[in-house]
Parts: structure tokens; sequence; C-alpha cells
């Protein structure tokens, strides 16, 4: 999983906030290397994650959608991503039909060549998993070569899972370490803009660190100061262990 090799990042995330905690740094190595990076936000977190929005005087449902949105923008320029929301609402998201053919559309026309998305469980956010699952499924629509489509099937691009809050309790295994070292600047900056949620900019900057002393650990460069830690969904094809 190297940035270089990308080309074309797509990221879901189930929230307006959760590629920048979990997936910025990948995501602003990817752009800067020249690559394509697209997040596609299911919701804006309005109902569930904006709690600095909601604290304001007189807020409102729209307004917190405003908000979010603005801050998400904000982030994904930090990165060089492009962001397309699809407001489908959260707590609880909706896992219907109409989500999963609309996003396997999203993934034909874009054409990714690696994909991002939740862990598989998630006892404290359930919209977290149901993302992962709509991916999954997702993917497996837009593969099918008998549905209707204006866009080529897709290919097969590999799926890694971003880390959640909480892994010891949402059945993450990290098994890829990534270097962010270089690029960590730009996700110090789009965890800045996103301000309804400012409470978890310090944890997952502590994170990232955490697991840049274990990427050199494990064997990585001295130099590595800050890393991101994904799981892989499918095995990895290669002519040698590495």
């Amino acid at each position: 999983m190297t940035a270089t090799s990308a080309g074309r990042l797509l990221v879901v995330s189930a929230h307006a906030a959760d590629f920048v905690w979990r997936a910025a740094g990948y995501i602003a190595l990817v752009t800067a290397a020249g690559g394509t990076a697209r997040v596609i936000c299911l919701s804006f977190g309005e109902r569930g994650e904006s709690p600095g929005a909601w604290k304001q005087p007189g807020m409102t449902l729209q307004r917190v959608k405003e908000i979010r949105r603005a801050e998400a923008q904000a982030a994904g320029d930090a990165l060089g991503a492009t962001m397309r929301f699809l407001d489908k609402g959260d707590y609880p998201l909706p896992g219907d039909d109409e989500i999963l053919l609309e996003l396997a559309e999203l993934m034909r026309a874009f054409q990714p060549k690696v994909i991002l998305t939740h862990a598989r469980a998630d006892p404290y956010n359930y919209d977290h998993p149901l993302a992962a699952d709509l991916t999954l499924r997702a993917r497996a629509v837009a593969q099918a070569l008998g549905r209707e489509s204006q866009h080529p099937p897709l290919g097969a691009p590999p799926v890694f899972r971003f880390e959640p809050h909480q892994p010891e309790m949402c059945e993450f295994m990290p098994d890829v370490l990534v270097d962010i070292t270089a690029v960590f600047d730009r996700k110090i900056a789009a965890m800045a803009a996103m301000r309804s949620q400012d409470h978890l900019a310090r944890y997952y900057h502590d994170l990232a660190e955490r697991r840049g002393v274990q990427a050199v650990r494990n064997g990585g460069s001295a130099a590595i100061r800050y890393a991101e830690a994904y799981q892989r969904v499918f095995p990895q094809v290669s002519e040698v262990l590495a």
C-alpha cells in the first residue's frame, strides 16, 4: 500500500469528519504524489457527531449541516481531496438499496485503485460498520458485468479499513502501518478545520505518534514519527513476500 501506486483513492466516510481523523494522512500522501483522492461522505454527522455546533444557541439541523459541510470541505481542501456529500442522514444512517446503488455507480464512474472505509464493527456507533458494509456491497455490485450503467464495471481495488476510535472494541487488527510523517502538517490542518469535534484532534495526534513508534518497531525507517494504521479486507497479491 503505497501512495504512489494508489493513483485514484476513494474514501467512504459515514460522517463528514470520520475521514479526517482516520485517513487524512494517507489521503495527503496520495495527492502529494500526484494521485487523485475522492471522499464520499454519506452524511454530515449532523445529529450525532456535531457537539460543538449544537452547543451554540438557537442551532438548527439545517445550520448544523451547513457548518459540517463547510468544515469537511475545508479539511478536504487542506488534503487536496475532492469531496462528495450525499446527505443521507445520520443516527441512524439508512442502509437501503438506494444508497447502495448510488455508491456503486459512483465507484464505477471514478474507477478507484484503492478504497478506504470503516471497521467492520463498532458498538459505539452503528453508522460506521453500516458504511463499511455498504462500501463492500457497492463494490460487488459495481463489479457485476450484467449491472446496467453508463460506466464500465469496476475491477478489484483492494479495500482497507481505517482505524476506529477504540480498536479493541471494533474487531480491528492493523496489518498495515503507513508512514505519514512527511504530510502530517496537512493532517493537522485538516483536523483543525473540524471545529464541531475539535475534542478529537489531540487524541488522533497522539495516536499517530504511537503508530509511528510501532512502525519503526516493525521495521520502518527510524525517521518515522507519525503513522496511520489500516486493516486489509482482501488478501494481498504479490510476487514477493515483503
